[in-house]
């Protein structure tokens, strides 16, 4: 296993570097509040090709993989960048496995496509990412994967802590086409979870990444006693502590993108794992950078806050890390889980 970047990769970081930087500073972000969503911003990245990177060329995608992925997902995180580039990836990805037409449009960028995480109860499917904003909702429901074309606009947006664009979605609020039925809807559902969870590690490891950035330019800055203080031992240790599981949270995120694109049956439960530990990372990194800030780190005026929702608010779209971690020991015997 080699997780260095290819010279193809380090290039494509470099720019999206570069974009994101530029197109979504905080200010940006603080605009999108508190729906969490940039329509400009979003047609720019759209215009890249960055949701269809991974769908193969032969369908009209950008023939790339899960870690040119990550790659994004990581940027978006580091800028808190109000686009839903993972959920639309990981749909258009899905309905790109799927026979027929019904990725063309995703693909081309024409309409934005998501997936429900969890299966619809009754003709509801609740919490959707990037429900409040998706024209097309990908939902399985029972043993059948549906695709759900709004057609009286996107629903309403549940209001949450971390900006995010999420939705409960009504099965009977547009023009449904099964796309899957039995053991392959099941198993092509249980796959766009799986990439959901590894590519929001990897935009949970770019919030931790920022985060540790700003706590570090404020303790160089902050002084106490007629010193920095970032001179205190606590002050060090923990930041120190914070670097060392942001550089674990990294190497885990990009083995689940490598392991998804080389088709290893771990691939599903290194995801999971993923999410876990980069989840747990990011809440304690800025919630570590914000408490070095004192009294200022929850006023508005200050970036590391906008890290500190989010790192705690997206990861629970996927639903209780409780019950995660207690799954994790039966799949990691059971790897062909995928």
């Amino acid at each position: 296993m080699n997780l260095d970047l290819t010279d193809d990769q380090e290039a494509l970081r470099g720019a999206l570097r570069e974009f994101f930087d530029k197109e979504s500073p905080p200010e940006v972000v603080r605009a999108a509040e508190p729906l969490g969503f940039d329509a400009a911003l979003w047609r720019k990245v759209v215009g890249l090709g960055l949701p269809a990177i991974a769908v193969p060329e032969e369908r009209g995608g950008g023939g790339s993989g899960f870690v040119e992925l990550a790659i994004a997902a990581e940027l978006v995180g580091r800028s808190l960048a109000p686009v839903p580039l993972i959920e639309a990836a990981v749909a258009t990805a899905l309905l790109a496995s799927l026979p027929g037409e019904a990725a063309s449009a995703a693909v081309a960028g024409e309409l934005l496509a998501t997936t429900a995480l969890h299966p619809a109860a009754g003709d509801v499917a609740r919490l959707v990412p990037a429900g409040a904003v998706a024209d097309l909702v990908v939902v399985l429901r029972g043993e059948e994967l549906l695709a759900v074309r709004t057609t009286g606009g996107p629903a309403e947006a549940v209001p949450n802590l971390g900006a995010m664009p999420i939705a409960d979605c009504r099965l009977d609020s547009g023009e449904v086409t099964v796309l899957a039925r039995g053991a392959q809807a099941v198993a092509a559902h249980r796959r766009a979870v799986r990439h959901w969870e590894l590519l929001t590690g990897a935009a949970l490891v770019g919030i931790a990444s920022r985060a540790l950035e700003l706590g570090i330019d404020y303790v160089l800055e902050r002084r106490a006693f007629g010193v920095p203080i970032a001179g205190f031992q606590t002050v060090q240790h923990r930041l120190a502590d914070n670097a060392t599981a942001l550089e674990g949270a990294r190497l885990l995120a990009y083995k689940a993108a490598w392991a998804h694109d080389a088709g290893l049956p771990s691939a599903g439960t290194l995801a999971t794992m993923s999410l876990l530990f980069a989840s747990e990372t990011a809440v304690k990194t800025a919630s570590d950078s914000l408490h070095f800030h004192g009294g200022y780190g929850y006023t508005l005026e200050y970036d590391v806050q906008l890290y500190f929702r989010r790192a705690k608010a997206w990861p629970l779209v996927a639903g209780d890390r409780r019950a995660a971690y207690a799954e994790l020991p039966h799949r990691l015997f059971d790897v062909t889980e995928g």
